[in-house]
């Protein structure tokens, strides 16, 4: 049964495609990525499908329930969670409570709760406390939690970002490049937890302009060019297909027989 679909998507901006007649089929617990050189369509893509732009035609389905016109809110709420190219902190408040404040449905959040101090909102304080430590540990952010966002390395504020987003508790992780401009060590840090997240039960959509930690990574490549989708298949046999390889490093030589042809 397929977990998550776009269907014949497209977004135009002006005289501009974009995203042009894509449609992808994700599985329960897959590990997919999504590359492409710049200006493939890859960002343009994943804001479509997580409600920050308005698909000019198509449809997305996630655990078989039509969201194409879905907000960002709502579908975190149902389990569909992203992370952004550049992460979105808090940067003065501490690390801790960055991944704190994310987490969602908080009682306190209804006004005779807040004033009231009422034990749903202690008990569910307490949760969020509770699952925050665990994240800090797992991520092993416990040397900074309680630094400000702002001090932390690039590569631990992609840790961040992540942590961040499991508070929401996802069935569907979306990650915008989670390995650029990341130190070695970090990139493989971060592929190890998304292994760890995946084997917990969590479906991975990564999208990277990178394609040597995916391929180590993902149990599927998507390629993306033009905003249409040139290659989808096994990692190792998409990234050797010709055209796969002419996208990204130009238009290779072709040999020339004895007769010139």
């Amino acid at each position: 049964m397929t977990f998550f679909s776009v269907d014949n998507m497209e977004k135009r901006f002006e005289g501009l495609t974009a995203v042009d007649s894509v449609s992808l089929n994700v599985y329960e617990k897959d590990i997919v990525g999504v590359i492409g050189p710049n200006g493939a369509g890859k960002s343009t893509l994943f804001n479509c499908i997580t409600g920050y732009l308005e698909p000019t035609s198509g449809e997305i389905h996630f655990k078989e329930t039509p969201v194409t016109d879905y907000e960002p809110d709502k579908l975190a709420r149902k389990g569909l969670v992203r992370t952004f190219q550049i992460p979105k902190i808090f940067p003065t408040m501490t690390v801790k409570n960055n991944i704190l404040v994310a987490g969602q449905d908080h009682p306190g959040e209804q006004l005779f709760n807040a004033l009231s101090g009422t034990g749903d909102t202690i008990q569910h304080e307490s949760k969020l406390e509770e699952r925050a430590e665990e994240l800090i540990d797992d991520f092993n952010l416990t040397r900074v939690k309680n630094e400000y966002a702002s001090n932390i390395s690039g590569g631990q504020r992609k840790l961040l970002s992540l942590c961040r987003a499991l508070m929401v508790e996802p069935d569907l992780l979306l990650l915008d490049e989670p390995f650029a401009g990341v130190q070695e060590e970090l990139v493989e840090e971060i592929a190890a937890q998304i292994t760890r997240l995946n084997q917990n039960g969590v479906t991975v959509i990564i999208i990277e302009h990178g394609i040597e930690t995916l391929v180590e990574l993902v149990d599927r490549m998507v390629v993306l060019d033009n905003g249409s989708i040139i290659a989808d298949g096994d990692p190792e046999s998409v990234v050797n297909k010709r055209k796969v390889l002419e996208t990204y490093i130009g238009e290779m030589d072709q040999p020339e027989t004895e007769s010139g042809q």
